[in-house]
């Protein structure tokens, strides 16, 4: 994986919560997570603890948590999770559910209610939501694991290449099944719930999610979101009801030709390479370019930290909006 637009932490430089993060993920997740979030510490802090207590911890099957991080990747065109994911998928030995999820065949049950309504969870109002395909005990770990994936999806397509290994070696299926055999004892490791939450006590808590039943998930998640609402700060007050106004039209289509420009017309010159990079990373992001982040550099004076929380406010400003068509089925799961 190759970073681009902003430098991370090196891990032998990383200090404080950087550090934390660095080792916990490490330990729990058998590699450093979400790097490329580490100059801005509490989102990136907020963003693996979600990921941790909603995926990696649990009753769940990992499998099948995997096989809903997959699909919703697949959703958002978020090639480098896919990859990543569906070598995870290996790890748990589940090989012909691997490649099967990855190329598109018919999967057996429960996995293709689960895949079909992970996908589903990029479209609000699609009929696939009504009836979540599993237990109500569960609900809390696959929608945070839904909802952290959305997340981080628009992240890593931003700023990385989304290539996983050097050469694309990952696109060969004996590379993918070998790398699931180095992740096979860290998938099959019981985690402690709530390990995560003590990286948390500097970041702004709302309420947590009905949804998350009481569980360490509901705090991780209103972490992420108070820690990723900061960077609202870095877009002007019309610009911010622009983006908020976009996703709320939003119906899970990739936006037709000509779109940004229609949105952007009531912004102020200005304000536009802000506005422009907050859209685009809520709807486009593989349509940011070099040129985007430079003109956003010029115009703001901007450091790594602030693209990170800016790109982080346009994730979360979408991910409300999927939490928002998903919470109400989550909870009448939860109630029936």
């Amino acid at each position: 994986m190759s970073i681009r637009h902003v430098s991370p932490v090196p891990r032998k430089a990383a200090t404080g919560l950087v550090a934390e993060v660095y080792a916990q993920s490490t330990a729990d997740f058998g590699q450093v997570a979400f790097m490329m979030m580490s100059p801005a510490p509490d989102l990136h802090a907020a963003a693996w603890a979600l990921l941790r207590e909603a995926e990696l911890v649990g009753h769940a099957p990992r499998a099948d948590k995997e096989v809903v991080t997959v699909a919703v990747s697949q959703a958002n065109e978020c090639r480098f999770c896919v990859d990543a994911h569906t070598i995870m998928i290996h790890a748990t030995g589940e090989h012909r559910l691997a490649e099967d999820l990855l190329h598109g065949r018919p999967l057996s049950e429960p996995y293709d209610r689960l895949a079909a309504w992970a996908r589903a969870t990029r479209t609000p109002g699609a009929a696939q939501l009504r009836e979540p395909p599993f237990p109500a005990e569960q609900a809390a770990e696959f929608l945070g694991t839904a909802l952290s994936t959305h997340f981080t999806n628009r992240m890593f397509s931003v700023l990385t290449d989304e290539r996983l290994i050097p050469g694309n070696l990952q696109r060969s299926p004996s590379v993918r099944r070998v790398g699931g055999m180095t992740y096979a004892h860290t998938v099959r490791r019981e985690l402690a719930p709530g390990e995560s939450l003590a990286l948390l006590t500097d970041v702004s808590l709302g309420p947590a999610p009905g949804w998350a039943a009481g569980t360490p998930i509901g705090v991780a998640f209103a972490a992420l979101r108070g820690a990723a609402t900061v960077g609202g700060a870095l877009l002007s007050e019309t610009s911010r009801e622009i983006l908020r106004a976009t996703v709320a039209d939003w119906d899970g289509t990739q936006p037709a030709s000509g779109w940004l420009d229609a949105r952007l017309a009531g912004v102020p010159a200005t304000d536009r390479p802000a506005a422009r990079i907050a859209l685009f990373s809520a709807l486009a992001p593989h349509e940011i370019s070099d040129a985007d982040v430079a003109a956003w550099r010029t115009a703001t004076d901007g450091t790594d930290g602030d693209l990170v929380r800016l790109l982080g406010f346009a994730a979360i400003t979408v991910v409300d909006r999927i939490e928002e068509a998903l919470a109400p089925h989550g909870l009448h799961h939860l109630s029936g």
